[in-house]
């Protein structure tokens, strides 16, 4: 019988486009391993389901994942708070789950649990090296617009603290719902305080439109834009309105100039999906399924005991250089990319960003064990 892995994400809604390119990527992984003769003969095959971006129903499809479809694994997520929600059933049930979404709170005693992997960024690393790269260079008056649920409140934490090292100043803190898609009542008052930088905490759809009201607002001329997480999804929706934005990636295909595992990606996922690209996100989707898979092979069994002690021994480079999950809050240590966002000197309509800086993966950019409630 196959190896199944049940794969919630939020397919309908605001982060759909993320979500469809995250299965595009999963099922390369499930090709690729397949194609290489699976596990003692059993192929493995991507469960999806639509958690529609809403925690309960998450925890709804997760349950039906485990008891009706009897999964082996879970991988998915796309939302802080329903990454939360997809890891708590699965916890109590003893199904590993890899999640593929940024959230810090999945890394805390509280809400961790032994089956519980995290494959995406946090935003704690993710607006660290943003925040590291962007305040000592563009200022210190600093305003936040943030969408109102876990991510943006995340992010900005993420933001203000890597801002102590050069003394930033909040000038405004601005949150806006998720699914926002009006912004001119912030605007006028972040223009009036002239900030140095203008930190959008927000995702998705949210970010097409409120980086591209920003912009035809002039903010520009005055005021440094930066995302936390500059999705590729977004840029190509969002266009030139986002020339110079810079923020902050797990992946940008153009890794591939330097990282012979990123064009070996690339290349697969080219070959599948008409010359395509991946996303940051869709990558994540690929890498989620793919550390599980690579843990069952080196577990020699698809026991849950035996494939957490396989993942959290894996030392891997899959498609963007070394990764490895830390032992205590099982965080994978990456690297983080910083990019700006162009709409000139495009090698290819898909060559939207230039990498201007890029943090190794180092367990320094991450929280303690201990800040975290995990004990030694």
């Amino acid at each position: 019988k196959p190896i199944r892995i049940g794969f919630p994400v939020p397919l309908t809604g605001a982060f759909g486009a993320e979500a469809n390119d995250q299965v595009r990527a999963a099922q390369i992984a499930i090709k690729e391993f397949n194609e290489a003769g699976g596990f003692e003969g059993r192929q493995a095959e991507l469960l999806v389901r639509d958690d529609k971006l809403n925690p309960g129903e998450a925890a709804t499809r997760t349950l039906e994942l485990i008891e009706k479809d009897q999964v082996n694994f879970l991988v998915g997520g796309l939302s802080a708070a329903v990454t939360l929600s997809i890891n708590n059933v699965a916890r109590e049930r003893g199904v590993i789950y890899n999640s593929i979404t940024q959230s810090d709170a999945i890394n805390e005693a509280k809400d961790f649990g032994r089956t519980t992997f995290h494959e995406a960024l946090n935003p704690h690393m993710t607006a660290g090296a943003v925040g590291r790269h962007v305040f000592p260079k563009f200022g210190k008056r600093v305003a936040f617009l943030s969408a109102d649920y876990a991510y943006g409140h995340e992010m900005m934490r993420g933001f203000k603290r890597a801002g102590e090292a050069s003394g930033i100043q909040v000038v405004a803190d601005i949150r806006h719902p998720i699914g926002a898609s009006d912004y001119s009542a912030f605007l006028p008052r972040i223009a009036a305080l002239k900030p140095d930088v203008l930190c959008l905490c927000n995702f998705g759809r949210d970010q097409v439109v409120s980086i591209q009201q920003a912009t035809e607002f002039g903010l520009k001329r005055t005021t440094k834009l930066v995302a936390p997480v500059l999705l590729f999804t977004s840029r190509k929706a969002g266009g030139e309105a986002f020339d110079g934005v810079i923020g902050g990636t797990s992946y940008y295909w153009r890794l591939e100039d330097s990282v012979p595992s990123a064009k070996a990606f690339n290349d697969k996922f080219r070959a599948a999906y008409n010359g395509a690209v991946p996303s940051d996100y869709g990558a994540l989707g690929y890498a989620g399924v793919r550390s599980v898979l690579e843990a069952v092979k080196a577990a020699k069994s698809i026991e849950t005991d035996k494939v957490v002690t396989a993942m959290e021994g894996l030392k891997a480079d899959f498609y963007k250089g070394p990764q490895s999950f830390r032992k205590c809050d099982h965080q994978s240590i990456q690297s983080v990319l910083v990019i700006e966002s162009k709409s000139k000197d495009m090698k290819t309509p898909d060559d939207v960003f230039t990498i201007v800086g890029t943090e190794g993966p180092d367990e320094k950019f991450l929280r303690s064990c201990d800040e975290l409630g995990h004990k030694a």
